[in-house]
């Protein structure tokens, strides 16, 4: 159906090939396949899922309209229409697998605390899951501020790993006898002794910060649970198709109104006096600021200034005047809380802090970001941590003190500087670095495409799609005789393919 030349004539014409035509029918041809090869486990798995029996939830439109008039702020159209495509998912007797996406501050949260309550209207408990436990805390607090000032009746629980024993067992116990309707908690959750009475709803904030086998075992608290799966790094269509698959995909396109555009101001290192400057104005105002550092100790190889070295330089001599916290990734988990209470209660003017910023709290009155080194990150990186302000009601500035030598990171700065759009700058991050450094390759399996190329081939992986939707429609369990190679090849590039995929 697609002029494909034969893998035999494809091998020898990629290696030796005869003219230019066919070295590119070779590469066509193996592309193609690696693309086909790859897909059809992920939509075995959404074939798989059509056939579970999931729970059928009622939804209540009149308590849904009485929550959304509670609250102080309207929902956009785009929050309104995922909303809608959650809700068809929840009614439907297959468990629901949704990928919610939206630029920082889109208003994901909001959209899956309304699925939360459709669970809780269904005499089910939700489980809402966060990478780490400041973030854990701060949906902890939203939902009980939004939920308990619209009904009293619903019992919201936090279950970390800093939880002290008594506080735990009484979580635990709580969680078991469905006295708590929805539990907010970290890893802690997926733990051997949390029991849940009747678990109707998961939903998991940046999942990608999850390893597989971790968001796989949250599921098997319930009985075909519906899984909400939120990101604040949006996926281009390209990469979505390869990497989610398996998954429905919904979009908040637009931000909520009132959000104001944060200026973005680049400065070279013979001008970073003049970022600080600026920083050290704002913070006098009343403001408070963030720095930022790619590297939290020196390095021989990398002569950045670190975050450690620079806090101290910060705090005893530069800002002086201001109390100035860090805050890394190799602080202990209680110590990084500590320094993040702090400066969201405004115990802290500045804080010093590597990349764990990227998935951080929401401090309204934090107006300035400071970024060292910033043609380091890649764009959808720096836009993540640009995201962390402009959440108040004060014009919001993210300052880019950079040395950008290659065209590469030129590139990205001037990006950075010109665009807020969070899908346009996922793209241009996808074309300027590639899909496997565009979320890492071991975390994704992308290492599995040794030759196809999602980004430059769009057209391929789509056919490529269709044509192992077809095969699978046809033949589910592969076991007609001219799909056999098919099967020896999954089981040869996908180990224990049978066990997850095609059985129960």
């Amino acid at each position: 159906r697609h002029n494909l030349i034969n893998i035999a004539k494809s091998l020898r014409n990629i290696h030796f090939p005869e003219s230019e035509e066919s070295r590119l029918q070779a590469y066509q041809r193996l592309s193609f396949e690696e693309f086909f090869i790859y897909q059809i486990p992920l939509i075995l798995r959404k074939l798989k899922r059509k056939e579970k029996k999931g729970i059928a939830f009622k939804v209540d439109e009149g308590s849904l309209s009485r929550f959304i008039q509670s609250l102080p702020f309207a929902l956009t159209r785009s929050q309104i229409e995922v909303l809608a495509q959650i809700k068809a998912d929840m009614q439907a007797a297959r468990p629901m697998q949704r990928l919610l996406q939206g630029d920082v501050g889109s208003g994901k949260t909001i959209v899956a605390t309304m699925a939360a309550l459709v669970a809780v209207d269904n005499a089910s408990q939700a489980a809402f899951m966060a990478p780490t436990e400041i973030l854990a805390n701060q949906h902890y607090e939203n939902l009980k501020s939004q939920i308990l000032s619209f009904s009293k009746n619903i019992e919201i629980g936090l279950l970390t790993s800093s939880l002290k024993d008594k506080e735990r067992r009484k979580i635990l116990k709580d969680v078991k006898e469905g006295l708590i309707d929805i539990v907010v908690g970290t890893h802690a959750l997926i733990q051997e002794g949390v029991v849940f009475k009747k678990l109707g709803l998961i939903i998991m904030d940046e999942q990608h910060k999850f390893g597989v086998s971790q968001r796989a075992l949250l599921p098997q608290k319930g009985i075909n649970p519906d899984v909400l799966i939120m990101t604040a790094t949006p996926i281009p269509r390209t990469l979505s198709m390869t990497l989610f698959g398996d998954l429905d995909i919904s979009t908040i396109r637009e931000l909520p109104q009132g959000r104001k555009k944060i200026q973005t101001l680049v400065y070279d290192l013979g001008r970073r006096h003049e970022a600080y400057e600026f920083l050290r104005s704002q913070v006098k105002d009343g403001r408070q600021a963030y720095i930022v550092y790619p590297l939290i100790e020196e390095s021989q190889t990398l002569m950045l200034a670190s975050a450690k070295r620079m806090h101290n330089e910060f705090s005893q001599d530069i800002f002086k005047e201001f109390k100035v916290g860090l805050v890394h990734g190799k602080l202990k988990r209680e110590e990084q809380d500590r320094a993040m209470v702090k400066f969201r209660e405004g115990a802290l003017d500045i804080l010093v802090a590597t990349t764990i910023l990227e998935v951080g709290i929401d401090v309204p009155n934090a107006t300035v970001m400071l970024i060292e080194h910033a043609e380091r990150f890649g764009l959808s990186q720096l836009h993540q941590m640009r995201g962390r302000i402009g959440r108040g009601a004060f014009e919001s500035h993210c300052l880019l003190v950079a040395e950008p030598k290659t065209e590469q990171a030129q590139s990205r700065v001037g990006v950075l500087q010109s665009c807020s759009d969070g899908f346009q700058i996922a793209e241009e991050d996808l074309r300027i670095r590639g899909p496997g450094e565009f979320f890492g390759e071991r975390q994704h399996g992308l290492t599995e495409l040794k030759i196809a190329d999602p980004l430059k081939q769009f057209h391929l992986l789509k056919s490529s799609r269709e044509e192992a939707m077809k095969l699978l429609n046809d033949d589910p369990k592969l076991e007609k005789r001219q799909n056999t190679e098919i099967k020896k090849q999954l089981y040869k590039r996908f180990p224990g393919f049978e066990r997850f995929i095609m059985v129960g």
